[in-house]
């Protein structure tokens, strides 16, 4: 059992046994390097599932053993300049983006004004705007123009004989 290289060495005739791994229904058996490349393709995909998972979770966020990695702060030192005023702009600025960015994804809500002087003038909807036609007055429309060019060319026709047909 320790030492399957040496063999087995027997003398007796009704001793027998039957090889498992080369008999003809056997599955095939994978090389040295066969198995190099599945170890690479299974660590390439355990790389690719640990990527997906970091991209699709960022909440998650790094996790890292190494003494060696480390980072300066270079905000909280005490040659810094002030960040007060800046952080309470660029909190103002957020602020403000978010506000557009809510207004831009739901157009729904509407504008609410407080100010008197602002204002603004509907051109579509005043009294001396130009009627809109329906889809049907537009089909319309366009049937008699086509109407009105071809009785022009008939017209046209029977003014000028002596142009040929």
């Amino acid at each position: 059992y320790m030492h399957p290289e040496v063999g087995v060495c027997s003398e007796d005739a009704t001793l027998f046994g039957r090889n498992y791994f080369e008999r003809a229904s056997a599955p095939d058996v994978e090389s040295m390097e066969e198995a190099e490349e599945r170890a690479k393709i299974l660590a390439e995909a355990a790389a690719l599932k640990q990527l997906a998972s970091d991209y699709m979770h960022p909440e998650v966020g790094v996790k890292t053993t190494d003494p060696t990695l480390f980072g300066r702060n270079y905000f909280n030192r005490y040659s810094a300049p002030e960040t007060e005023d800046e952080r309470a702009e660029i909190l103002a600025e957020a602020a403000a983006l978010k506000k557009s960015a809510v207004a831009y994804m739901h157009p729904e809500v509407g504008v609410c004004s407080e100010d008197a002087t602002l204002f603004g003038r509907n051109y579509f909807e005043r009294a001396s705007a130009p009627d809109v036609e329906s889809m049907e007055e537009a089909k319309e429309r366009a049937k008699i123009l086509a109407e009105a060019a071809a009785l022009k060319q008939l017209a046209s026709d029977y003014m000028h004989p002596e142009v040929g047909v």
